[in-house]
């Protein structure tokens, strides 16, 4: 897992920061792939940000974000106070925050959304990581939606069935407010990473998937 990249470090914890638009996308986007990244390297200090939400909606992402990262080595949970569906009148101030709060982390690996998501929040997130983390390595993560805006990832990480079934039950029970909406359930959830893991012949049946577009190796 994340055998690609040979400079990890030795001499001090593995820094990742993960970037949600809103308070669920961390999870959808990557929840296997972090419970497996943090058995591989229990020496990993994550920190992670939810850039809006709602009163209700911040409770629902502490909640969720505490159940990921109780196996890091150290974290930091971060929200922000911008309006859902307004980020791109917002710039100026994301801008400020990437600038000012998030880039002196000098993360080692950041994940962040699709630079192709048709979510407006979405695709602020995405420029606003590449403006603000040139020389850090970036993998884009994927939320299926209504949009069809799923693309050709080139980078899979292959999870277990057990944390597939893990990140599922963990979504549900932590985000009741998204329960009315058609696509939020076990069989999307489930069918996006089975779809990935044929995609790259994953030997469990199912990966994430993510859009790696610079890869620095040495």
């Amino acid at each position: 897992m994340l055998a690609f990249d040979p400079r990890i470090p030795t001499d001090r914890p593995f820094r990742v920061l993960m970037l949600g638009a809103h308070a669920d996308d961390i999870e959808i986007g990557c929840g296997a792939t972090i419970m497996r990244m943090l058995r591989a390297y229990p020496a990993t200090q994550i920190t992670w940000v939810v850039l809006s939400g709602s009163d209700e909606r911040r409770r629902e992402a502490a909640e969720s974000a505490q159940r990921y990262l109780s196996g890091a080595h150290n974290h930091d949970v971060i929200h922000g106070d911008f309006t859902d569906s307004r980020f791109p009148f917002e710039g100026a101030a994301i801008k400020d925050f990437f600038s000012g709060e998030l880039q002196p982390l000098n993360p080692d690996l950041v994940f962040t959304h699709f630079r192709d998501d048709r979510h407006q929040d979405h695709r602020v997130v995405s420029d606003m990581t590449w403006q603000t983390f040139r020389n850090n390595q970036i993998l884009e993560y994927e939320v299926v939606k209504y949009d069809a805006d799923l693309g050709r990832p080139n980078c899979y990480v292959a999870v277990d069935r057990e944390d597939v079934e893990t990140k599922t039950r963990w979504l549900l029970e932590s985000f009741p407010s998204q329960h009315s909406k058609q696509w939020f359930d076990a069989e999307t959830l489930h069918a996006i990473m089975r779809i990935r893991g044929v995609e790259c012949a994953s030997e469990t049946g199912y990966a994430e998937a993510f859009y790696a577009r610079k890869m620095r190796v040495l």
